[in-house]
């Protein structure tokens, strides 16, 4: 017979396996949730790494805000990643190996050519500036008030642009000027017609007139007379004319030549001078000028200086110039002058001074002698 062991049936056998195979199971399945786990955690430590390299820049070049994501450290890497170079003259706002934070604002300006004229040279130079009074600034010139400057300041900066300065200096110089002294006749009932005598002798005055001058870049361009004085006053000649009458010697005899004399027709007696005249202009209209006008010199047309008393402005066709006439109620006058608007009986008398020739006003009805190229005088 066969010997029994208890305990060994085989039920109990298939429970002991059973057993291990649900522990090595549920192990199993222990093992594989902490790996899934430690994966996932993996990821998720990766992914907070990789979003916290990730920066966003804003990149302002010429004005031009673009933002841009990044994972560089600094400036260099950024140009690098997006192929931005950067031209010798152009500025940026921070330095190229600064190292980049999250938000920086980082502003590029792109230099721009130009051609500056100052004085005698040009410069070709380069500047990041808008305008053109900012270029000359940041470009190192300095203007003054009374610089030219084109185009103009505000002009807004393009590539190649010609700018030029020009240096405007002013200057004041004194001139002297002769006041020619006038003949003053005056009648004198002691003295035979015919007879005078020099009562003051003449004697010319000096007019100090203050010119500015003006110099673009060292060359003149203009001038003006600011003001004037007198600096010495003139003394005109007087001469006493006779008006007495002469006595009549009567002749023993007459003969038959002497019956008569020949009187001209075109013999006038004027301030007392007996003068001939050519012709008579009526209603001759008249207005007055002066030298403190603008834009009137001290020369005229035919080269004399203006001279009160003296010149008048005429129309050649009606009176040559160079020839004296006598204007009723004025006097004895030259022309010398000529004007635009001074055509047929029109006559433009000279005055020193503004307030005289405004004072002169507009005449009509004037009666004028034109009288030669020589002016009449006593005897």
């Amino acid at each position: 017979m066969g010997i029994f062991q208890q305990g060994e049936t085989h039920e109990s056998r298939s429970s002991s396996m059973s057993y291990a195979l649900r522990w090595k199971h549920e192990k199993l399945r222990h093992v594989s949730l902490v790996a899934i786990f430690l994966i996932a955690l993996t990821i998720i430590i990766s992914i907070l790494v990789y979003t916290q390299q990730k920066k966003q820049v804003f990149l302002v070049i010429d004005g031009q805000s673009k933002a841009i994501e990044t994972r560089g450290e600094n400036l260099q890497d950024i140009l690098e990643e997006h192929s931005i170079t950067l031209a010798p003259h152009d500025t940026i706002s921070m330095p190229v190996s600064g190292a980049i934070q999250d938000g920086d604002r980082v502003v590029i300006k792109r230099a721009t050519q130009v051609n500056v004229s100052a004085g005698h040279e040009t410069k070709k130079l380069y500047t990041t500036e808008n305008t053109v009074e900012d270029a000359i600034r940041t470009l190192g010139y300095a203007l003054s008030p009374e610089d030219k400057v084109s185009p103009a300041l505000d002009t807004e900066i393009s590539s190649s642009m010609d700018i030029k300065i020009v240096r405007v200096t002013k200057q004041q110089v004194q001139q002297k000027e002769e006041i020619p002294y006038r003949v003053v006749k005056t009648a004198d009932p002691s003295l035979y017609k015919g007879d005078n005598r020099v009562l003051v002798s003449g004697k010319d005055g000096v007019m100090v007139q203050n010119v500015e001058k003006v110099y673009h870049d060292g060359k003149l361009v203009s001038k003006r007379m600011v003001d004037k004085e007198v600096a010495t006053n003139r003394v005109d000649k007087v001469i006493a004319v006779g008006t007495k009458k002469k006595p009549v010697v009567l002749a023993a005899s007459i003969g038959p030549s002497d019956s008569a004399t020949t009187v001209s027709a075109n013999t006038i007696s004027r301030a007392g001078i007996d003068f001939n005249y050519k012709k008579v202009l009526s209603n001759v209209s008249m207005t007055a000028y002066s030298a403190q006008q603008p834009g009137i010199g001290t020369r005229t047309s035919s080269g004399t200086r203006v001279t009160e008393g003296r010149t008048i402005a005429v129309d050649p066709d009606v009176i040559p110039i160079g020839w004296w006439v006598y204007i009723e109620g004025l006097g004895f006058r030259r022309a010398e002058d000529t004007g635009g608007a001074i055509k047929g009986n029109k006559i433009d008398v000279y005055y020193e001074t503004l307030s005289k020739a405004m004072n002169f006003g507009r005449k009509s009805g004037m009666t004028v002698y034109v009288i030669g190229p020589v002016k009449p005088e006593l005897n």
